[in-house]
């Protein structure tokens, strides 16, 4: 059994998809970013960054990982599905994750911040983001010009950028020019994990998020 860490953000689906792709039996433990759950002394002692997800896998003598990727990575191995065993491809998938884990998340969530949340519009710097998050939106609607998936076949590669891209409106950035994200983005919906997923440990409010996010920044 995995006890689950989470909140309703494209990092905490990350895990949660990946759970339910894989089929694996897990416990939602909801954290309430707004409340300060994350840097409450008994979630730190879990997760020093203070930050969700977190999984402990019960069935390791109760083994902590924390890191939305380095949770998709160990999810993946335990089941022996979402990442290839073969040196070549699975440092492709890795490869994939990364650049998801240090470009696309980071930038669409500061685009997210800065066109949604932050109680000073400062125009060059929601610019900066969303220019820089359309940049590697592009970068993903090109590798999917010809091939179904990131890398092969579905991997965890694909829920990780999923989860983000998904909500790319969110930041105030279009994809009316990307056929082939839009493509791949549809393909993914349509996958039971994903709308699972996306659910845990509820549904995505726009509003509630709004309020939650400002009431951090204050």
């Amino acid at each position: 059994m995995i006890d689950l860490y989470t909140s309703a953000t494209p990092n905490g689906w990350k895990a949660a998809i990946t759970l339910e792709e894989l089929e694996l039996p897990y416990e939602v433990h909801a954290l309430q970013l707004g409340e300060g759950d994350q840097k409450k002394p008994d979630y730190l002692k879990i997760n020093p960054n203070g930050r969700i997800p977190t999984i402990i896998d019960r069935d390791e003598d109760n083994f902590v990982v924390f890191e939305s990727g380095a949770i998709m990575i160990y999810l993946a191995d335990k089941a022996g599905r979402l990442i290839p065993t073969a040196a070549k491809p699975r440092s492709e998938v890795i490869q994939w994750l990364m650049f998801q884990v240090g470009g696309l998340g980071p930038m669409l969530g500061q685009a997210n911040v800065f066109y949604r949340y932050f109680p000073e519009k400062i125009p060059a710097v929601i610019e900066r983001y969303q220019n820089e998050s359309k940049r590697l939106l592009t970068v993903l609607d090109t590798r999917l010009e010809d091939r179904e998936y990131l890398v092969d076949d579905f991997s965890i590669a694909d829920i990780a950028h999923w989860s983000w891209a998904r909500i790319h409106y969110y930041a105030g950035v279009e994809i009316d020019d990307l056929p082939h994200l839009q493509r791949w983005l549809a393909l993914l919906d349509a996958k039971p994990s994903c709308q699972k997923g996306i659910v845990v440990p509820e549904p995505f409010v726009e509003d509630a998020t709004v309020a939650m996010a400002k009431k951090m920044l204050a």
